[in-house]
């Protein structure tokens, strides 16, 4: 038997209609973004991890401007998003070292 997520009630007023309707766009949204972050994350960690420092480099400047939207929007807080572009640089910049 698969345990099913119970079904919410539909809110009485209108406002709040409009906010569940709002709610599950927003979250297809972020969900999405979210998404596209990790896939640049993990694009740039494989181009490290296969010692291409071009495509790392490629990867890494296309990867900070997703880090970027994502702390503008909210979605991740604007530390965390520094602390992952300065870890994946360090990842980037020990490969160019090792060249």
């Amino acid at each position: 038997m698969a345990s099913a997520k119970p079904k919410k009630k539909n809110p009485r007023l209108a406002s709040g209609r409009k906010r569940a309707r709002q709610n599950v766009v927003l979250n297809a949204a972020n969900t999405s973004l979210r998404s596209k972050y990790r896939t640049a994350v993990k694009n740039v960690e494989k181009a490290v991890l296969a010692g291409d420092k071009t495509k790392a480099s490629e990867l890494f400047a296309k990867a900070q401007s997703v880090l970027d939207t994502i702390a503008d929007k909210g979605i991740f807080h604007k530390n965390k998003a520094a602390r992952d572009k300065s870890r994946l640089s360090a990842k980037v910049k020990a490969l160019a070292l090792a060249a």
